[in-house]
Parts: structure tokens; sequence; C-alpha cells
């Protein structure tokens, strides 16, 4: 059953590591901004199998889903900070 999770795990830091070189090395500021985005689904998947494999995750759901909203929001409010050069308009 290990194996399994650990392939998965294996696979999402290999995406993730692809993902970091679209942050370091694309053209434009969206394409870093959906390779954060990116980077913390990953991550979110990763808690999400890590707790599975510990056979507790109703707490890693917990702190997968205040994850989620945290950078949903920081992506959110960097792309309006992007469009407009400022966070108050």
């Amino acid at each position: 059953m290990y194996n399994m999770f650990d392939f998965a795990i294996f696979t999402i830091i290999l995406s993730a590591v692809l993902i970091l070189y679209r942050l370091v090395v694309g053209p434009f500021v969206f394409n870093r901004i959906l390779a954060v985005n990116f980077f913390g689904t990953k991550t979110v998947v990763v808690l999400l199998l890590i707790g599975f494999m510990y056979g507790r995750p109703d707490v890693f759901i917990d702190i997968a889903f205040v994850y989620v909203l945290i950078n949903f929001t920081a992506v959110l409010a960097f792309l309006k900070y992007v469009e407009s050069g400022r966070f108050d308009h």
C-alpha cells in the first residue's frame, strides 16, 4: 500500500520541480502566477496523500482546506495588484 502512495508523492514532487522551472523561466508574469497556483495545488495533494498514508485524513483535510483558501486568496490578490498596480481599487 505504501508503494502506491510513495510513487504518487514522487510523481507529484517531480511535476512540482517542472513547475518551479516555469516559475523561474516563465516569459510573462502570468505564467509565474499560474506556476505558483499549480505549486499550491500540488502541495495540497501531497498533504492529502500524507494524511491517507498515516491513516489520519481528517486532520490533513482541514490543513489542506486552509492552505487552499490562503493560496486562492493570495493568487487573486496578486493578480489584482498586477492588473491595476494597487490593491485598493
